[in-house]
């Protein structure tokens, strides 16, 4: 008896670790102690974490959930409403289900919030997260303040669930005089959070043998008051004499053709052959019906001048676009649909067959624009929302559809045999 109970003991015990193995392969630590030491084969996402709850301790009020100082019927600067069913923390607000419960929202100022994040991350097998860091918000006390703790909330999770880290600065609304700004900020976090120290936080991500840094907003043509020169500086400023940084630049769409959403600088391709990764801002540049040409004429060209000029190169992916409530406009609700992941999953599919090695998906919680992948409400679940809406997933997919597919598309660029460009289907 004892020997058939040691002998399914040891066959439980190949099952767990087959399956532990299936989802974190990837991870294994160098002799530094770095788990996760190159970008490539992986598949992150980006981390907004600007959400704000009245009654958290951010005394900031209903921060980005809010319109014109407001969080109640009418107005809301969100789409899609989170799934909040496994919070441990969340906050009752004005708004109603049909019903008449009151709806509640997280704040990821909460060290809960941020672990639960991070446990989805590693349930679904999704590698990591960039944490954006607004330039703009973190001129301010406050908003500094609250970008720390949320940072230092996910370093903890990071560490706990073995999932990537990489800090993302992201450049909009700034200005020329503001880069001091972020290579200040940088230094001070590397002394204030040990980021670099492997045994504090063996999960930040490294590329080409070395922390990475990931800056965001270059190039665009949306009359930004700053330049590519501008940035050339910042570039030498965060690598430093002893070239102690590896760099991501995320970069306009026709970054390589220098049209459209891009600024024609001499400058730019210079920057971009100077740095380690760039990814190129997709997000509104086509929709399901577009998505084939518009990458037919961009993927492969990109992955080709990358390859030339020893530059990786990281498609962006992303479900859908709203922000019906952000501009006040009912024409722009669900204004690129989802189509239950069929869009999503092209854009996968797109990237691989391309060449891509790894992805970024936009985004993990981003419920402004409704690109968000984490658990959100339902169509028919959500709240009243005076003479607007809300937008949601579509009713006959759980809602944790989103982050299921984003696994699907991880096990697939590490190298998992089955995936086709059809959309996988999941079993009940």
């Amino acid at each position: 008896m004892k020997k058939r109970f040691f002998l399914a003991g040891i066959f439980v015990a190949i099952l767990f670790g087959f399956h532990a193995k299936s989802q974190t392969a990837e991870v294994k630590y160098d002799e530094t102690g770095c788990l996760y030491t190159s970008y490539n084969g992986l598949v992150m996402a980006g981390y907004q974490g600007w959400f704000a709850a009245q009654g958290d301790a951010s005394d900031r009020g209903w921060h980005h959930y809010q319109k014109r100082g407001k969080f109640e019927p009418g107005y809301a600067s969100i789409d899609f409403w989170p799934d909040v069913k496994e919070y441990p923390n969340t906050y009752k607000t004005a708004f109603q289900y049909a019903d008449g419960e009151n709806a509640a929202v997280y704040s990821p100022y909460d060290e809960t919030s941020v672990d639960l994040h991070f446990k989805w991350m590693k349930d679904y097998g999704i590698d990591g997260v960039f944490m954006q860091r607004f330039l703009s918000e973190i001129k301010s006390e406050k908003g500094k303040r609250h970008f720390n703790k949320v940072l230092a909330n996910a370093l903890k999770s990071a560490k706990k669930h073995q999932r990537a880290l990489c800090i993302m600065y992201d450049l909009s609304g700034s200005t020329s005089a503001d880069m001091d700004i972020l290579v200040n900020d940088w230094n001070e976090l590397q002394q204030l959070f040990a980021l670099f120290n492997n045994k504090e936080n063996p999960t930040y991500l490294r590329h080409n043998g070395k922390p990475l840094l990931a800056i965001w907003g270059v190039g665009f043509n949306d009359n930004r008051r700053y330049t590519v020169a501008d940035i050339q500086g910042l570039v030498e400023k965060v690598k430093g004499p002893t070239k102690k940084t590896s760099v991501l630049l995320g970069v306009p769409y026709y970054w390589r053709t220098m049209t459209k959403d891009t600024e024609p600088s001499e400058l730019l391709h210079p920057l971009i052959k100077s740095v380690d990764v760039i990814m190129p801002w997709a997000v509104g540049r086509y929709n399901p019906a577009t998505y084939a040409t518009v990458s037919g004429n961009t993927l492969a060209g990109d992955v080709a001048w990358c390859k030339t000029n020893n530059v990786d190169y990281v498609p962006l992916v992303f479900p859908g676009f709203s922000w019906g409530n952000l501009k006040n406009s009912p024409s722009v609700y669900n204004q690129i649909p989802r189509l239950k992941g069929d869009f999503l999953w092209s854009q996968v599919a797109g990237a691989k067959q391309a060449g891509a090695q790894s992805l970024y998906v936009a985004m993990f919680d981003e419920v402004d624009e409704g690109t968000a992948i984490f658990k959100t409400r339902k169509e028919g679940e959500l709240p009243l929302n005076g003479d607007g809406k809300f937008v949601g997933i579509e009713p006959d997919l759980d809602s944790d559809y989103y982050l299921w597919l984003t696994g699907q598309a991880t096990h697939w660029f590490h190298g998992k045999k089955g995936y086709t460009v059809q959309k996988p289907v999941r079993k009940k």
